[in-house]
């Protein structure tokens, strides 16, 4: 426990760490032109669409990306079998080049070489997640830019991309590595679990969940890897109305805004809506100040005073009546939430809609990643839990169409069927009271009664997520309420869904219910009353935990694979005992992570109680 709280606090106080990617000249890069001047695919000239695929010219999009960054960079000449070698530092990279600052003479030496070498190492959270790795490559000279201090700025493109160059030198050695530690861990848990089956009639409860416990995880990461996500249909572009609620999000909202418009989806079929919920700080005057600069963007044709508008609320009516407020004034058939601390890949919308073209499809989320995975340990469990929280165990829930929360970051729905059940979202009471959080997994349960819900894996949002032990903790403890409470609901009705998706919906609704019962029995009570030491449940427990690092280390080939280990353990620990806590404080409407009018109540009365007993003491 010690070990594991030193960890999450270590540099708990630092600042967020996110990739820092160089800004293009124009405002909205990404939004195809109305006019026709310019292709999807032409980021900085050059770059014809011809008749590639969507998924095409994104790629080639991501290549061209910026990250600014100061690599160490050690750079080697070659002219007549004559080498020469100088250290000097990058200002920023791309998967198909880099940028260095150079004195003359090195300079001359780049100009007249045969060739170039290139080593340096892609230090973690300067690049996407996956790239992190030292680098030995060729390269050529692109140009020189003279700087005010006498030096020089040079653009080197890489003989092979870092992208085809990673893929070769690395992944192929971290797939066979992490496919063959899965299929090991996978049969080790197998047998481990027929061995159960034997012991069943010592102790036929114990054995029974752990059985059921394996079968239900290892099914999860099978029915995963079966996923697929729906592929781009280029004429299928319905139109779309974005939701961003806002409440006290003065230092995101304009990131989240930009990420929102500049979409690579059809200008007139777009539109953004942000509603502020009566902020306390200077929100509204953040988010007025983005529209009027989009509204000075170079394209005319984009109509950003149409299509980017702000509503206030007339008081603080709670994020549902936000949503609700947004989803009202929408004009187009399809809504998207997005919350207000989330920013959107530029090909999020056109990805999101995609599972639409099924007629039963109601609700559809997307990818949440995390924007500040860097900063600290604790932000890097976060990541690994979030990556198979959604790639894995909504993958497999989407395989038969029953996603049973449809996430806030980035979730889409029909509009028509959230307005037919509006008043029951708005309305819902949960043991007298009104139900003020667990929003997404509310809707979703609306939706899912009667319609189908997906997940769309290619669809990509990444969100800021607690970087202090304290506030991460307060947010767990509202969404296993919400959970909970949302899980009850659900198991009223999932029995009529797909029997194999009720069947592990059941299951993994008991699995965590019991989890604090049978740690207690096996780490407590069965060596304090046997003095035998729990090897067998010790090592299941482990087995567990490698194979989230596992699969982590095969899906996205990150340094951050071993904070899957760590997290389970941490789970074990910590986040485990929240449970018993959430069962009996369930009925709680306080979101604990920001002043919403329940939490300030919440706190009047304490501070009456408090104010009640020191009179009556007196």
């Amino acid at each position: 426990m010690e070990f594991i709280d030193n960890i999450i606090n270590k540099h708990k106080n630092k600042e967020d760490v996110f990739l820092h990617v160089k800004s293009d000249r124009r405002s909205l890069p990404d939004v195809p032109s109305v006019g026709g001047k310019r292709m999807l695919t032409d980021r900085r000239g050059g770059m014809e669409a011809s008749d590639e695929s969507f998924t095409e010219q994104m790629g080639k999009r991501q290549l061209g990306i910026r990250y600014l960054n100061e690599y160490e960079v050690r750079v080697t000449t070659q002219k007549n079998k004559k080498k020469e070698s100088f250290i000097v530092q990058s200002f920023d990279v791309s998967m198909t080049g880099i940028g260095i600052c150079v004195t003359e003479n090195e300079k001359d030496a780049l100009e007249e070489a045969e060739k170039i070498r290139l080593k340096f190492h892609v230090e973690p959270g300067s690049m996407p997640e996956g790239f992190e790795m030292n680098i030995n490559t060729f390269a050529r000279v692109a140009r020189f830019q003279e700087t005010d201090s006498g030096n020089y700025h040079v653009g080197l493109v890489f003989t092979e991309n870092l992208s085809s160059y990673v893929k070769k030198r690395k992944d192929r050695y971290v797939l066979t590595m992490s496919s063959t530690l899965l299929f090991a861990i996978s049969l080790f848990i197998l047998l481990m679990r027929s061995e159960s089956i034997i012991y069943l009639k010592y102790n036929f409860i114990l054995y029974l969940y752990s059985i059921i416990t394996a079968v239900f995880l290892l099914s999860r990461y099978l029915f995963g890897a079966l996923y697929r996500p729906v592929k781009i249909d280029p004429g299928f572009t319905p139109g779309v109305s974005i939701v961003i609620p806002c409440f006290n999000e003065e230092e995101w909202i304009k990131r989240t805004i930009l990420s929102c418009i500049n979409q690579n989806y059809p200008s007139d079929k777009l539109e953004v809506i942000v509603v502020d919920d009566r902020s306390s700080d200077n929100s509204v005057e953040k988010i007025r100040e983005v529209i009027d600069d989009l509204e000075k963007t170079e394209e005319e044709g984009f109509k950003i005073n149409e299509r980017v508008r702000l509503i206030v609320q007339p008081q603080n009516l709670g994020k549902r009546e936000a949503l609700a407020a947004g989803l009202k004034d929408a004009k187009h058939e399809y809504v998207v939430f997005v919350d207000s601390d989330s920013f959107l890949d530029p090909a999020a919308i056109r990805n999101i809609v995609q599972p639409f073209k099924d007629p039963k499809m109601a609700g559809v989320t997307g990818r949440t990643d995390v924007a500040n995975t860097y900063t600290n340990s604790l932000t890097k469990l976060q990541s690994v839990r979030y990556y198979i929280a959604f790639r894995i165990m909504k993958a497999a829930e989407s395989y038969f169409h029953c996603v049973t929360c449809l996430s806030g970051p980035l979730s889409c729905y029909k509009k028509e069927v959230v307005l037919e059940k509006l008043d029951k979202w708005l309305g819902q009471k949960f043991m007298g009271q009104k139900a003020t959080f667990g929003d997404d997994r509310s809707l979703t349960n609306i939706m899912l009664r009667d319609h189908r819900t997906y997940y769309q894996d290619t669809a990509i949002c990444s969100t800021i997520v607690p970087k202090s032990h304290k506030t991460f903790l307060t947010q767990q403890m509202r969404w296993k309420r919400s959970w909970l409470r949302e899980s009850f609901i659900a198991g009223r009705f999932i029995w009529r869904k797909e029997p194999f998706a009720s069947l592990f919906f059941y299951i993994g609704l008991m699995v965590p219910i019991l989890a604090p019962v049978i740690v207690i029995y096996n780490l407590l009570y069965v060596p304090i009353t046997t003095h035998a030491f729990p090897t067998t449940f010790v090592i299941g427990m482990i087995m567990m935990a490698m194979m989230m690092s596992s699969a982590q280390l095969f899906l996205r080939k990150s340094t951050t694979w071993i904070y899957g280990f760590l997290f389970c353990l941490y789970y074990e620990a910590v986040l485990l005992w929240q449970m018993p806590i959430a069962i009996l404080t369930f009925w709680k409407s306080t979101w604990g992570t920001r002043m919403t009018t329940n939490d300030i109540e919440y706190m009047e009365k304490k501070k009456k109680k408090r104010n009640a007993k020191s009179e009556g003491k007196e």
